[in-house]
């Protein structure tokens, strides 16, 4: 076992002990900077992870130092043993989170709290329902936003997740925002950021500069609190005085946070990938299935990680569309 040792420390001296593992790559919304346009053609359900195998390399995760475990897809709880990977997980000794679009969240309440989970990541991009619509091409609005209240009212802690694209939502940080004032939501604007077959073009992102300026411009600086991240923290976290919630920024484009960087992603069919960004991946189903060791494996992708973003460290690398498009959408990374 000595070679195996420490396995998921990297080369930066980066402990990982945040795994993300997406359940499936199916989701009841189509969101514009998530699947391509023309769709994804569906994986057969051999090639994806089973419930026993998904317990199964979690577990192996966290014998070598994976505190915390987050469920993302698509949209995890699209899969019908969701309760069942959910109960496997909850006997190991991690924090369980959740991502969700937050539109059948209601349905599992007491699942989520009798499994620990305490933590809701709901992602909503807009406060309209039209523009909810022509983001999504779906028509749930209504239940989603109901459901971000109804999980306040039940004990959730709540973070939305809000994907800021110019000319189409970027006039809605104050609305966002807005709603932290009575209630203690966690509001956290993402950077939209490139991959396969989104269509991204740095022009569409909305910087976490540009975003403070126009906090500070509606609220004032005096009134926009500066507060403390946790360790590791991918957001810069603030709120407004006197405001019952927060906000936060994640600037993954032009304020990265990779020297912390201690997250590691599983995809749906048992991919892992060091970085969000990397298009490199290693197949520890496969091995698995085998019933052979795939801590030699983990270690190997732990090693290879690069300092910043898959080595796109430069601002031109990064701004080049023709960099990402070997990586996976990001429905297929899981979120």
């Amino acid at each position: 076992m000595e070679e195996h040792k420490d396995i998921l420390t990297d080369t930066f001296g980066r402990k990982h002990t945040y795994l993300r593992i997406s359940l499936t790559e199916q989701c009841n919304l189509r969101c514009t900077y998530c699947m391509p346009q023309e769709g994804l053609p569906q994986l057969p359900k051999s090639h994806l992870m089973q419930a026993d195998e998904i317990f199964g390399i979690s577990k192996i995760f966290v014998e070598e130092g994976v505190t915390r475990v987050r469920l993302t897809g698509g949209e995890p709880l699209v899969r019908k043993d969701f309760p069942q990977i959910l109960e496997k997980l909850a006997t190991l000794p991690v924090t369980l989170s959740i991502t969700t679009n937050g539109i059948a969240i209601h349905r599992h309440f007491d699942l989520l709290k009798t499994h620990g989970v305490h933590t809701i990541n709901l992602s909503l991009d807009t406060l309209d329902s039209d523009k909810f619509k022509k983001i999504t091409f779906r028509n749930y609005f209504q239940e989603v936003y109901e459901n971000i209240f109804r999980l306040l009212d039940d004990g959730f802690r709540v973070k939305i997740n809000v994907v800021l694209m110019k000319g189409v939502n970027d006039n809605e940080i104050v609305p966002f925002i807005d709603l932290t004032r009575k209630y203690p939501l966690i509001v956290r604007f993402i950077e939209f950021m490139p991959f396969d077959g989104n269509r991204w073009n740095r022009e569409k992102t909305v910087t976490y500069q540009e975003i403070l300026s126009k906090v500070h411009e509606e609220f004032g600086t005096d009134k926009t609190v500066r507060l403390e991240d946790a360790p590791h923290d991918t957001t810069r976290n603030f709120k407004i005085d006197g405001y019952e919630g927060q906000f936060g920024i994640i600037g993954t484009v032009t304020n990265p946070f990779c020297d912390t960087c201690n997250r590691i992603r599983l995809t749906a069919n048992g991919k892992l990938k060091n970085c969000l960004f990397s298009d490199g991946e290693s197949d520890l189903l496969t091995l698995y299935r085998k019933g052979e060791d795939i801590r030699q494996l983990i270690k190997a992708t732990i090693t290879k990680k690069k300092a910043m973003r898959a080595g796109l460290s430069t601002p031109e690398q990064f701004n080049d569309p023709e960099m990402h498009v070997k990586n996976r959408s990001m429905i297929r990374i899981g979120g």
